[in-house]
C-alpha cells in the first residue's frame, strides 16, 4: 500500500457536472505588490453592449473605466467565454467596488489556489484487444481528452504517434512555444499543449527555471503519469526499477491528448484558480471531448465553486468531465505491486527499531531486522538510517510508504512472511545473509478490488442527497509515464531517475475513468455527459476476488457505498448497459432552485438570466439514491430510464435490503417496446426506529437480454 502522493485526484461528474472537486485545504491568497489582489468577476453577458464584437473587448472597457485606472493591459489576466461569462484581473479594493456597483456584475472570486490530489491496469479493468469494449470502440480512436494538470514531457515513448490516426479536423488547439517546449514536440497523438500562469504569477509566485518550466512541460511528473494512463501509446518493457514490468496501454490508447497546464512547482505546487478556469475555457474552445481534472480546491456552495460553474458550461457542450476528489470524498483502489525490494548486505541484528533506541556502535554496518508491526515504518527507516546501518527488513502489516520514502536498501514483509527469518535471524550464531536481492511484483493479490485508505469518503457536505463518490476506480500503484528530469528517489549518496514510476492517489483513478469515458464516446457519439456517467455507475461491480463485499482497507471490514459508491468501474459492461439515467439541462435548473439557492445564486451558476423553476426538486434523474431521513421513516424518489439496449425489452425490478429496511418500486416492471423509448417510476424506502446510522441496499432492474441496471439506495439518519 502507498500513500497518497498525489492530490485529489474522478469522480465522473457530481451533483452537477463535476461538482466535488477536492479538499485540498486552499489558501486565500492577496498580492501585496502595489495593493493589488486578482479577483475573479462574473459577468451578466446579456449586459454586454452590442456595440462590443467581443466579450474580451467589453472587459477591457471596463477596466479601462475604473477610477485610476492602470493599463488593461496589465490589469486584465483572463477573459473567459465558455466556463464562465466574465474575466480575471488585478484589481485595488476601490476599483472592485465599482465594478460590483455595475448592474452588469454578478459576482466575485477573490484568487484562491489548490493542489493536486499502468501496465496492468486495462487488464484488471477486462479490456481485451479482441472483444468488448477497446475493439468496438477502435480503441478510443477520434476522442480527444483534455488534461488539465501539471504538464507534459512530449519525448516519453508514451506520446509517440505510431500508428495514431489523423488529427480530427475539427481541433482548434495548438502547440505554445515556451520554455523548453517547441511546437514540434506535438504529433498526432499530443495534438496540443498549453499553459496558464497568469494568476500564479499576478500573485507574486515566480516561476524559476530552477523550479518549473514556464511552459507545458512537465517539471513535477504528475500531470505525465495522469496522460499517459488516460491514452498511452503500448510501450514494451516499461517498469520502475524492475517493479510492474510489462507493456504500458493507456485506457484508450488511440486517444489523442491535449495538456493545459495550471499546476506550477514554485514555492509549492499550486494553481490559481483563475488559471484552472483559463484552462479549461480553453480546452472547450479548442474542442476537446473528455477533460480530466486530477485538482481541486476546498468545496464551496456551487455559486461560489469557479471550476463547479465551468464544469456545468462543459457539459451543456457535450463534454464529459471527469474529476478527482482527493482526500475526503473520492475512493479508488487496486493493488498492482507490493512493497519495493532493495538489496541488503552484511549482518542481520533483531530489533524492535523504536525511535532512539538503536545503538550506533552496535548496528553500524549490519542488516536491521524491525520487528514491530505497531510503529510507523518510515519512522523506523529514519532510526536506522541514522545509526548507520547498511539495510534493514522490517515486518509489517501496516506499511504505506511510498518508493521514494526508501532511503535506505529496505525489504518491507508482512508479519505472517516474516516468521521463518525471524526464527532464522535468532536461532544462527554466525553471519547468515550475504546478499539479498528480490524484484517482484504481485499480481492477483487478494482482496482486491478495495477502497484505499487514502480514499475519499461521502457523504457530500455540499448536498448530501446525492450519492458521492459516484465509482471507484484504479489509483494504487499504477505505473505510468513520469518527467526524467528530476530524481524520483535517493538511496544513500545516489539519486535515482526513471522514466515509468508507480504513484498512488486519487489523481491516478480520474484519468482511468477518463480513458473509459473516452472509449465509450468513441461506440456511442450522441451519449450525453450524463449518459456516460449513468451507464460506469450502474455497470459497476460490489464484488471482489474473494467473492464478498468490496472492503475498506482502513478497517478490513465490508465497505459500504458512502465509500466505494455505485462500485468499481466495469468497462466492458458499461458500453451496454440496457437502460441510462439522463439528466438534461432543465433538471439542473430544477435542482438549484430545490436547494433553496436565490435568483442570483442560480443566475450564477446557470450564466443565464432567465429559466424556469415551476417544478422545484431536490431529487436529480441520477443513477442512485440517497435518503438523508431525520423523523420521517419513508422517503420516495422519481426516476425517468431511457432504453438504449434491445427494442423489446421487459426489465423487472430485483429489491436487495437488509433487516431494518424496505425498497419498493412503482411500477415494479417496465416494458419497452422502442429503442429509446422512456419510461418512469417512483422508488420509496422506509427504515424502522432500530434501523442503523447508514444502511443501505440495491435496486436492479433486469430484463430478458442480460441487462443488469443496478443502482444504491442508501438511508443515512441525522
Amino acid at each position: 500500500m502507498t500513500k497518497e502522493i498525489c492530490f485529489p485526484d474522478l469522480i465522473l461528474h457530481h451533483a452537477l457536472p463535476c461538482l466535488l472537486l477536492l479538499l485540498l485545504g486552499i489558501s486565500i491568497s492577496a498580492s501585496k505588490v502595489e495593493d493589488y489582489q486578482t479577483y475573479i468577476i462574473h459577468m451578466d453577458h446579456s449586459h454586454k453592449p452590442a456595440s462590443f464584437l467581443t466579450h474580451e473587448s467589453w472587459h477591457r472597457s471596463v477596466l479601462k473605466s475604473l477610477s485610476y485606472p492602470a493599463d488593461e493591459e496589465e490589469m486584465l489576466l483572463y477573459s473567459y467565454n465558455h466556463v464562465i461569462h466574465g474575466f480575471s484581473a488585478r484589481l485595488t479594493a476601490l476599483q472592485l467596488s465599482e465594478i460590483e456597483k455595475s448592474p452588469a456584475h454578478l459576482a466575485t472570486y477573490p484568487e484562491s489556489f489548490g493542489k493536486l490530489f499502468t501496465t496492468h491496469s486495462p487488464k484488471f479493468l477486462g479490456l481485451k484487444s479482441k472483444s468488448g469494449l477497446w475493439p468496438a470502440a477502435s480503441y478510443g480512436e477520434g476522442i480527444i481528452i483534455g488534461i488539465i494538470d501539471t504538464g507534459i514531457w512530449p519525448e516519453s515513448d508514451s506520446f509517440s504517434d505510431n500508428g495514431m490516426p489523423p488529427v480530427p479536423e475539427r481541433w482548434k488547439g495548438q502547440c505554445e512555444n515556451g520554455t523548453a517546449f517547441s511546437p514540434s514536440a506535438c504529433n498526432k497523438k499530443l495534438i496540443g499543449a498549453r499553459s496558464f500562469s497568469k494568476g500564479l504569477k499576478a500573485a507574486g509566485r515566480n516561476i524559476s527555471s530552477e523550479s518549473d518550466y514556464d511552459s507545458a512541460r512537465d517539471f513535477f511528473g504528475h500531470g505525465t503519469h495522469t496522460s499517459s494512463t488516460a491514452a498511452v501509446n503500448h510501450v514494451l518493457g516499461v517498469s520502475q526499477f524492475g517493479y510492474a514490468r510489462g507493456t504500458a496501454r493507456g485506457v484508450a490508447p488511440r486517444a489523442h491528448i491535449a495538456m493545459y497546464k495550471v499546476l506550477w512547482e514554485t514555492d509549492t505546487l499550486k494553481s490559481a484558480a483563475s488559471d484552472v478556469l483559463a484552462g479549461m475555457d480553453q480546452a472547450i474552445t479548442d474542442g476537446v471531448d473528455i477533460m480530466s481534472l486530477s485538482l481541486g480546491f476546498d468545496q464551496t456552495p456551487f455559486f461560489k465553486d469557479v471550476i463547479a460553474i465551468g464544469s456545468l458550461s462543459a457539459i451543456q457542450k457535450g463534454t464529459v468531465v471527469v474529476c478527482a476528489a482527493g482526500i475526503s470524498y473520492y475512493p479508488e483502489s487496486i493493488y498492482i505491486v507490493d512493497a519495493p525490494l532493495y538489496y541488503g548486505k552484511g549482518n542481520v541484528n533483531k530489533t524492535t527499531c523504536n525511535m532512539g533506541a538503536l545503538n550506533p556502535d552496535e548496528v553500524s554496518g549490519k542488516v536491521i531486522l524491525c520487528d514491530n508491526g505497531t510503529i510507523d515504518v518510515y519512522g523506523q527507516m529514519m532510526e536506522v538510517n541514522r545509526v548507520g546501518a547498511h539495510a534493514a527488513i522490517f515486518l509489517t502489516d501496516t506499511s504505506d510508504l511510498d518508493a521514494e520514502d526508501y532511503s535506505i536498501p529496505s525489504l518491507t514483509l508482512p508479519t505472517s512472511y516474516g516468521i521463518l527469518i525471524r526464527e532464522y535471524v535468532t536461532g544462527w550464531k554466525k553471519p547468515m545473509l550475504k546478499r539479498m536481492k528480490f524484484v517482484l511484483t504481485e499480481f492477483g493479490t487478494k482482496p482486491a478490488p478495495q477502497v484505499a485508505s487514502f480514499s475519499s469518503r461521502g457523504p457530500d457536505s455540499i448536498s448530501p442527497g446525492i450519492l458521492k463518490p459516484d465509482i471507484l476506480a484504479p489509483g494504487v500503484d499504477v505505473l505510468a509515464a513520469v518527467a526524467p528530469n528530476i530524481p524520483y528517489m535517493e538511496i544513500g549518496n545516489y539519486d535515482l531517475v526513471t522514466d515509468y514510476a508507480l504513484y498512488s492517489g486519487t489523481s491516478m483513478a480520474a484519468p482511468h475513468v477518463a480513458g473509459v469515458a473516452a472509449l465509450l464516446k468513441a461506440v456511442h457519439k450522441d451519449w450525453s455527459p450524463a449518459a456516460v456517467r449513468s451507464a460506469i455507475m450502474t455497470t459497476a461491480y460490489t464484488i471482489d476476488n474473494t467473492g464478498t463485499i468490496l472492503k475498506d482497507e482502513n478497517t478490513g471490514l465490508p465497505a459500504t457505498p458512502l465509500e466505494f459508491g455505485a462500485g468499481h468501474i466495469n468497462p466492458n459492461k458499461a458500453m451496454d448497459p440496457g437502460l441510462i439515467y439522463e439528466i438534461n439541462f432543465q433538471d439542473y435548473v430544477e435542482f438549484l432552485c430545490g436547494i433553496g439557492y436565490d435568483e442570483k445564486q442560480i443566475k450564477i451558476v446557470l450564466r443565464q438570466s432567465k429559466w424556469n423553476c415551476s417544478q422545484v426538486s431536490t431529487d436529480l434523474n441520477y443513477p442512485s439514491f440517497v435518503a438523508i431521513i431525520t423523523n420521517e421513516t419513508v422517503k420516495s424518489f422519481s426516476r425517468v430510464v431511457t432504453n438504449v439496449g434491445e427494442k423489446e425489452a421487459v426489465y423487472h425490478a430485483i429489491l436487495d435490503f437488509p433487516t431494518g429496511m424496505k425498497i419498493r418500486t412503482e411500477p415494479s416492471t417496465l416494458t419497452f417496446t422502442d429503442k429509446y423509448q422512456k419510461q418512469g417510476f417512483v422508488l420509496s424506502v422506509e427504515i424502522d426506529g432500530n434501523a442503523p446510522g447508514v444502511i443501505y441496499g440495491y435496486l436492479k432492474w433486469i430484463d430478458q437480454h442480460n441487462h443488469i441496471v443496478s443502482s444504491p439506495v442508501v438511508v443515512i439518519k441525522t
